[in-house]
C-alpha cells in the first residue's frame, strides 16, 4: 500500500513541474500568455485519453502491469520535456505526461484501497488522494527552488524526476497484485462506466470539485504571470511555493473533513471554496498578496474536503467489478476542470488583461461553488449516502 502511495507520490510531479519555469520558457521560445495556458491545458488530453481508452484496463490485466506503463510514460514524456527545443517539444512532452498521470489516477487510486489492511481501509482513500495532492504540490515547489538557486533550470528538475521515477518502478515492482489478468480477456476500449447505484454520490461529488480544480488549473498556469504582474514578485520559489501551498492545504482539507459530521461535508467545502475563490479575486483588484496567500488556504482547503469526500463515498458504494472505470469517470470530470477553464482564462488575457481576467475568473469559479451547494440537496443525498457509507464503517 505505502509502495504504490510512494510511486503515486513520484509520478503526479510530472504534471506541475514546468509551473515555475514557465517565465523562463516563455522569454527562451517567445511564448504569449495563452500559449502558456495551452502548454499547461493540453497534459490533460492526455489523461482524458487515457481514462476514457484503458480507464478499465486494470480491471482485466491486473494493476501492476498499468502501473508499469504508466511510470514508463512519466520516463519518455519527462525525457521529451527535459530536452525540449520549441513549443512542439512541450507540447508533446506534457501530453506523453499527461498519459502516466491517466494511468495513476484511477489505477493507482484503487490499488492502495486494495492492498489496505483492514485497520487501514477506512484511511486508505485519503492517503491516496494525499499522495496525489501532494505530489502535485511537490512539483513545481522542486522546480521552483532548483530553477532559482541551481544551474540548467530547465533540465535539472527533470533530471532529479527521472531518478526518482527509478525508485517508483522498485515499489511497483515490490507489490503483489491484487486483481490478477483474467484468462481469455482481450482489450478493448471500455468507456467510464457510472452504474446506477453510484450516481447518487457521484453527480454531486463531481459538481463540487470541479469548482475547486478549476481553480487549481489557473494557477497552475497563470501564478507566475499573476505574481509578477500583479504582485512584483520574480522569484522561482515563490511561483512553485503557492501552488504547493494549495495542495497542502488541499490535503489538509482532506484529513480535517474526517473531523465534520457526513451530512455537513460537502455543503461546507463549497462554501469555503466559494469563500477562497472570492478572496482570491480581491486580492488581485487590492494587490495584496497576504489576502493572496490567504485566498488560496482557504480555497485550497475547501477542495481538499469536497475531493476526499467524493472519492470516499464512490469507494464505498462502485462494485469491485466497475471500480477502476468509476474512479477514471470522476477524474475526467476533474481534468475537463482543470484543462477548459485555463485556456479559456487565457484567452481573455488580451481583450481584458491579467488582472482583470483573474478578477473575473475568481467570480465565477465563486459562483460556480455557490450553485453546486444549491443543486447538492436536489441532487438526491449527496450528504445521506455520505453518511450511510461511515455508519457502514463504523
Amino acid at each position: 500500500m505505502f509502495a504504490v502511495a510512494f510511486a503515486f507520490f513520484v509520478v503526479m510531479p510530472g504534471t506541475t513541474l514546468p509551473t515555475p519555469l514557465y517565465p523562463i520558457y516563455r522569454e527562451a521560445f517567445g511564448l504569449s500568455e495563452l500559449t502558456i495556458t495551452v502548454i499547461f491545458a493540453i497534459y490533460a488530453i492526455g489523461v482524458m485519453t487515457v481514462l476514457v481508452v484503458a480507464g478499465g484496463w486494470s480491471d482485466l490485466i491486473g494493476r501492476r502491469p498499468m502501473l508499469f506503463a504508466g511510470i514508463a510514460a512519466a520516463i519518455v514524456g519527462t525525457i521529451i520535456l527535459a530536452s525540449a527545443q520549441g513549443l512542439w517539444g512541450l507540447l508533446i512532452g506534457r501530453v506523453v505526461v499527461g498519459f502516466s498521470a491517466g494511468v495513476f489516477t484511477g489505477t493507482a487510486t484503487v490499488t492502495i484501497v486494495e492492498l489496505a489492511p483492514e485497520r487501514w481501509r477506512g484511511h486508505a482513500p485519503l492517503l491516496a488522494t494525499a499522495s496525489n495532492m501532494l505530489g502535485l504540490g511537490s512539483g513545481p515547489l522542486l522546480a521552483g527552488i532548483l530553477a532559482e538557486y541551481a544551474p540548467y533550470p530547465l533540465r535539472l528538475s527533470y533530471i532529479v524526476e527521472l531518478g526518482l521515477l527509478g525508485l517508483a518502478l522498485l515499489c511497483i515492482w515490490a507489490i503483489p497484485e491484487t486483481r490478477p489478468r483474467e484468462p481469455g480477456v482481450r482489450l478493448h476500449m471500455q468507456k467510464p462506466m457510472i452504474v446506477p447505484e453510484v450516481r447518487p454520490v457521484f453527480i454531486p461529488a463531481a459538481i463540487a470539485c470541479f469548482a475547486g480544480f478549476s481553480v487549481l488549473g489557473v494557477f497552475g498556469a497563470a501564478a507566475p504571470a499573476l505574481l509578477h504582474e500583479v504582485f512584483g514578485f520574480s522569484n522561482h520559489v515563490a511561483f512553485g511555493g503557492i501552488m504547493f501551498l494549495l495542495f497542502f492545504c488541499s490535503t489538509m482539507g482532506q484529513v480535517l473533513q474526517s473531523k465534520i459530521a457526513p451530512n455537513y461535508r460537502f455543503p461546507l467545502g463549497c462554501i469555503v471554496l466559494a469563500l477562497g475563490a472570492a478572496m482570491i479575486g480581491v486580492a488581485i483588484q487590492l494587490e495584496s498578496l497576504t489576502l493572496l496567500v490567504a485566498g488560496a488556504i482557504v480555497n485550497g482547503t475547501g477542495h481538499g474536503v469536497v475531493f476526499r469526500a467524493g472519492i470516499q463515498g464512490l469507494t464505498e458504494v462502485t462494485p469491485p467489478y466497475c471500480r477502476a472505470e468509476t474512479m477514471s469517470a470522476f477524474f475526467i470530470i476533474a481534468y475537463i476542470a482543470i484543462c477548459i477553464p485555463i485556456v479559456g482564462f487565457g484567452a481573455s488575457i488580451a481583450p481584458l488583461g491579467l488582472a482583470l481576467s483573474g478578477e473575473v475568473f475568481s467570480g465565477l469559479a465563486a459562483l460556480l461553488a455557490i450553485v453546486a451547494l444549491v443543486l447538492l440537496p436536489r441532487e438526491g443525498g449527496m450528504s445521506g449516502e455520505m453518511g450511510r457509507s461511515e455508519e457502514k464503517r463504523g
